[in-house]
């Protein structure tokens, strides 16, 4: 987790969330009063979410005094207290919010990632997310899939090269594509092409690809398909894959599965804040 890039994301929410500052909260509560307050998980899953709430508390106030009760990818269960917060009144509501939107998504991020993993644990094949994430979240959300136990695809468009079927099209064929990505880039730079047929499989292997993505394709056609796949060239299967026909395709031989449901259309973990009377 980059805590210079967290502190800067939290407060752009903050400013979104806050404007001006907290009406509510201002007209009830002088800034000396004090006050103890507790997150409780609602339900069970994985919790994700410590940096978040310890920095983004002290980034409105430094003398609030916060005691996790959990770790990030720790198990937690309904009505399991996260964490204890003491501090001045005005600053534990004005970061509420902010704080138990983001630490719910990230713990039903890691919630479902855990879920997937433990169904092919069996198999030996690492479960990667996708740029499928939402904008301005993205680092979070994929931190979430580590704490869940899932491994990150790239970033973003700048740490790694994925040929699709548009890139092809355009740039008139695998062969083409890879030969011209290699002219252009450093050795350092792993390529990836996303394949549909067994010829276009065929051609990222005889045209030097790093990694292969069977993209859409039936866990029975990988299983054929990939003994033709050279050891040195990594393989993933990616596209219409769900928890229902996940073991198939973890069982079909490829080393890696990119699940977009991890981030896209994940169900946040309920929490909520109890105030210590």
């Amino acid at each position: 987790m980059n805590k210079l890039k967290l502190k800067s994301m939290l407060e752009q929410f903050y400013l979104e969330d806050l404007g001006d500052g907290d009406l509510s909260s201002q007209a009830l509560f002088s800034s000396s009063d004090r006050a103890n307050y507790q997150f409780i998980s609602k339900a069970n899953g994985v919790f994700c979410g410590r940096d978040v709430i310890e920095n983004g508390f002290r980034l409105l106030d430094e003398t609030i005094n916060i005691k996790m009760l959990v770790e990030d990818g720790e198990k937690v269960e309904a009505g399991q207290i996260i964490v204890e917060i003491e501090g001045p009144v005005q600053s534990l509501l004005q970061g509420e919010r902010v704080i138990l939107n983001l630490i719910q998504r990230m713990s039903g991020i890691a919630t479902m990632t855990a879920k997937a993993v433990a169904s092919v644990n069996h198999t030996g094949v690492r479960l990667c997310d996708t740029r499928k994430t939402t904008p301005g979240l993205r680092m979070l959300e994929k931190y979430a899939v580590r704490c869940g136990g899932g491994y990150n695809h790239r970033n973003g468009l700048h740490d790694a090269v994925m040929l699709k079927d548009n890139h092809l099209s355009f740039s008139g064929g695998i062969l083409a594509a890879v030969e011209k990505v290699k002219q252009e880039l450093g050795h350092t730079v792993k390529i990836e092409v996303e394949i549909e047929t067994e010829q276009q499989m065929n051609e990222a292997v005889e045209a030097g690809a790093d990694i292969i993505m069977f993209d859409n394709r039936k866990p029975e056609e990988i299983t054929e398909w990939i003994r033709h796949v050279p050891n040195h060239i990594v393989t993933e299967a990616s596209g219409g894959i769900t928890l229902k026909n996940l073991r198939e395709y973890a069982e079909s031989g490829v080393q890696y599965i990119s699940l977009g449901f991890l981030t896209h259309s994940v169900q946040s973990l309920d929490i909520s804040a109890k105030v210590l009377y």
